[in-house]
């Protein structure tokens, strides 16, 4: 393989406009089918072969006309001090706004308006009521004008002295990520520039980065309408392939200035840097859409659909560092300079005496502190982490509602005004559907009236064939509640199996929550074992890929462990804008084993790969530790650092959801670069000495070679495994 990428590299190096005009293409064609593609909804979501989906589907049969999947809307109106909705004064303006809503510009989308006085939703003090507007579309397919109208009618109660907020879905938008992703990738410059000297230099894996992550977008947006893609698809797919895309480019370049360093020409030097490192890009790339594909497991569309979308603009990323890389290598011709060369940005590089060894860099002096201190390094290293993970055993799941919005949002206000008037229940109600005739109904509905969680059950009612019916339940506890949740498990269970069903939004939460509860060790399993023998591929080894495994496992319980401290305990919460603290997300922990691992094995392959191939051309196991830190630890580490401000800079963004996942990613990279792969794996690995490198001779003739160390491309170009050889001095002697 390395054979193949180095004539890869080298034919991009030198046809380069060709190259480079290939991908200005795709990503015009791209951002033009995404200009005139239709505006993309949020798509479509379900929970296949849960109780809660069978009964939506059941409904979509028996109650053609009643949308049971669109969006929702409560507006909560309460009246002014020593006021009643119900008196004269309030009452006409409530009216007005239910007619507003009835014949204002988003009627067409409205299926109902109920209003308080007729649904009895006036609280018992008379103090609260609420207005229920039902859609025929979900939110995010909602127009402007709907959703302005929806906000009017508010703002003018407003204005007449009434207390007016909104809740439920209909107001639900795409998040906004805000101006954090230009301040990650304005860090990632900063990075860049001090890791290469070289404003070009720097320049080159940012623009390719983008253009890569550029054509991913653009292609989801144009095809969001068609695949039925979610409107967080495209935040994933850009958070991701920024991170890998800007990484992937910087180790090629990297290896791009030491092999311009050893003396070699520029066609020659960018043929050897995709040759060697673009291996580790290859293979590194596979982790991470391994791991994003495998999110398929799990068996839910939307997060099935969101892998498939961010794994092709890794594949992307890939193709990107591969090709398009060498090629702008080539247009920037001699500004980017060989290593341990400084610009005149950064200032000239002090000269080494004549006969004197070259100061060891940081990468090597930090390696060889921990050859000599192993045992005290990794049990530093490991007990760390383990009082960090500690939260991650208390963790508590569910799916965000109104309740976990800033308190200054008018959904979070609604969702205290309703909890205030009539119980924390009612902003959480249960469907249920029955699959019967009246009796059937009837029965249902005064088995649950005895149930100690209910605090209402309104009377069910039924379809046009009299086949089905549908019962409301307030509980009595809020929607996330332990206490709620039990009470949607002894429905269930006292009614007859496939007869009575609940459902609703509080219920979907319970069953998608259960859902990637089971799902999680089958996945882990899935993506760690198809990882193992990947790496195994890689490292030829049993150990190595063992101990990168178990070191993942490390780093994402503990990331875990700080994403529970900081939002669902608080702590250090108004440092990371977290204004409301509650459950953690259902798909985090499946979520953070996914992609995270991906990750954390790019830091792997891209640190380790470098020690492997010392190790393979003659040098001791502790030598090897050293070598591969001398020339890969800053590179690492400048990655890291640049992977950590892109996925920050989404902490900044309006949705719960997406700043949450921006910072368990930003902690678990911090904690699996710099505490297992920059600390812990050196420290095993000279422990183990030689047995790191141990293969099984007959599982070394099973599997194929894939030569990430690039042997067999030393041998095609005649080269002996200290790097002389025809081509060497050939090119020692250009210099």
């Amino acid at each position: 393989m390395a054979t193949f990428l180095y004539r890869l590299g080298r034919g991009a190096f030198r046809r380069r406009r060709f190259v480079a005009l290939v991908w200005v293409a795709l990503l015009f064609v791209a951002g033009f089918g995404a200009a005139t593609a239709s505006t993309p909804t949020s798509g479509s979501f379900s929970i296949p072969g849960t109780e809660a989906q069978k009964a939506f589907d059941l409904l979509d049969q028996r109650f053609p006309g009643m949308a049971a999947d669109g969006a929702t809307a409560r507006i909560v109106i309460k009246a002014p001090a020593g006021e009643k909705v119900d008196s004269e004064a309030v009452k006409p303006q409530v009216e007005k706004i239910v007619s507003e809503l009835k014949d204002g510009p988003g009627k067409d989308q409205i299926s109902s308006v109920t209003s308080p006085y007729e649904a009895k939703a006036v609280s018992q003090d008379g103090s609260t009521a609420y207005v229920s507007v039902k859609y025929k579309v979900s939110g995010m397919e909602l127009t402007d004008a709907t959703r302005e109208a929806l906000t009017e009618s508010a703002t003018a109660a407003k204005a007449d002295g009434l207390n007016v907020q909104i809740g439920g879905d209909a107001l639900q938008a795409a998040p906004e990520t805000g101006s954090g992703e230009i301040i990650g990738i304005a860090i990632a410059a900063i990075v860049l520039v001090i890791t290469f000297g070289s404003l070009i230099a720097a320049g080159l894996p940012l623009l390719t980065a983008l253009i890569g992550v550029g054509i991913g977008i653009s292609s989801i947006t144009a095809l969001a309408n068609v695949l039925d893609l979610g409107s967080t698809t495209s935040t994933l797919a850009m958070m991701i392939g920024l991170a890998v895309g800007i990484d992937y480019a910087l180790f090629i370049v990297s290896r791009y200035r030491a092999e311009l360093a050893e003396g070699r020409e520029r066609d020659e030097a960018a043929g050897r840097a995709v040759g060697t490192a673009g291996s580790a890009v290859v293979f590194a790339g596979l982790t991470v859409v391994i791991a994003l594909v495998g999110l398929a497991v799990v068996n839910i569309p939307m997060l099935s659909k969101m892998g498939f979308a961010a794994a092709g603009t890794v594949v992307l990323a890939v193709l990107v560092a591969l090709t398009l890389v060498p090629a702008m290598l080539g247009f920037a011709g001699k500004k980017v300079l060989p290593a341990g060369t400084k610009s005149r940005f950064l200032g000239k590089a002090k000269p080494v005496a004549e006969g004197a060894e070259p100061k060891p860099n940081g990468g090597t002096r930090w390696a060889r502190f921990i050859l000599r201190r192993p045992v005290m390094v990794l049990l530093a290293g490991v007990i760390g982490l383990g009082i960090i993970a500690i939260p991650a055993s208390k963790l508590e799941m569910g799916l965000p509602d109104d309740g976990a919005q800033p308190v200054s949002t008018t959904q979070r206000q609604a969702y205290d005004m309703l909890s205030e008037g009539f119980g924390p229940g009612f902003n959480g109600p249960l469907m249920v559907v029955v699959d019967g005739d009246k009796a059937l109904a009837d029965q249902t509905v005064e088995r649950i009236k005895g149930l100690d969680g209910v605090a209402a059950v309104m009377p069910a009612t039924q379809n046009e064939a009299k086949d089905a019916a549908v019962i409301s339940v307030i509980p009595k506890d809020r929607p996330s509640s332990v206490q709620t949740e039990d009470l949607v498990h002894e429905i269930r269970d006292g009614s007859d199996s496939g007869k009575v069903f609940v459902t609703g939004a509080t219920a979907m939460n319970i069953d998608f929550s259960q859902k990637m509860n089971d799902a999680l060790l089958p996945y882990l399993a899935l993506v760690v074992g198809l990882a193992f023998l990947l790496l195994m591929l890689v490292f030829r080894s049993i150990l190595v890929p063992l101990k990168a495994a178990l070191g993942f496992l490390l780093s994402v319980v503990a990331a875990l462990g700080a994403v529970v401290a900081v939002f669902q305990w608080g702590w250090l919460g108004s440092l990371f804008g977290v204004e409301q603290t509650g459950p953690i997300m259902s798909m985090m922990p499946i979520f953070m084993v996914g992609v995270v691992f991906g990750l954390a094995m790019d830091y792997e392959v891209f640190l380790v790969t470098r020690m492997r191939e010392a190790y393979v051309h003659g040098e001791r196991p502790g030598q090897a530790v050293v070598t591969g830190f001398q020339y890969s630890a800053r590179v690492v580490v400048a990655a890291a650092v640049i992977m950590i401000a892109v996925f920050s800079g989404f902490m900044g963004a309006s949705d719960q959801m997406v700043k949450m996942i921006g910072f368990g990613l930003a902690i678990a990279v911090f904690f699996d670069a710099f505490v297992v792969r920059m600390t812990i794996v050196p420290a095993v690995l000279a422990l183990l000495g030689h047995k790191a490198w141990w293969l099984p001779k007959w599982l070394d003739r099973i599997l194929p070679n894939v030569d990430v160390e690039g042997e067999s491309l030393r041998k095609h170009l005649g080269e002996s495994s200290d790097g002389s050889g025809p081509d060497k001095d050939r090119e020692l002697a250009n210099v």
